[in-house]
């Protein structure tokens, strides 16, 4: 016996499996280009934060935050306000609002897609930091 618990057991490996599967790698390399991050880099921050259950449905939350995530709020779904923060949640709610906020308050003062390039930047700089 090695003296560890189920709940101090090391899952590291296990994520690792679920995430380099034939789906939930397709998912994981999607969500990669939709950051602008590695695969990599991408895999080990959601072995990071995520639990076994929230990786096991990855590609699925994916799929329904594509097409159901910020309906009706073009400048939050660009963004991925509800994508990655209820359906993949690799952002706090308050740290995307404030993003959402600066990214609509910039899209007066220039064009919408600079914008929203800007946003996606500081998107991708909050998931890895």
């Amino acid at each position: 016996m090695t003296g560890l618990c189920l709940y101090e057991k090391d899952l590291r490996p296990l994520k690792y499996n679920i995430l380099t599967s034939t789906k939930h790698d397709a998912a994981v390399r999607a969500i990669a280009r939709r950051l602008g991050v590695s695969d990599a880099k991408l895999r080990r921050l959601l072995i990071q934060r995520l639990d076994m259950s929230l990786l096991e449905n990855i590609e699925t939350r994916w799929e329904m935050g594509l097409r159901y995530a910020d309906e009706g709020e073009p400048v939050a779904k660009e963004l991925g306000c509800e994508l990655f923060t209820r359906y993949i949640p690799l952002l706090e709610m308050e740290r995307m609002k404030e993003i959402y906020e600066e990214t609509r308050a910039l899209a007066r003062d220039m064009p919408i897609e600079e914008a929203i390039a800007r946003g996606r930047e500081r998107i991708r700089e909050a998931v890895i930091s």
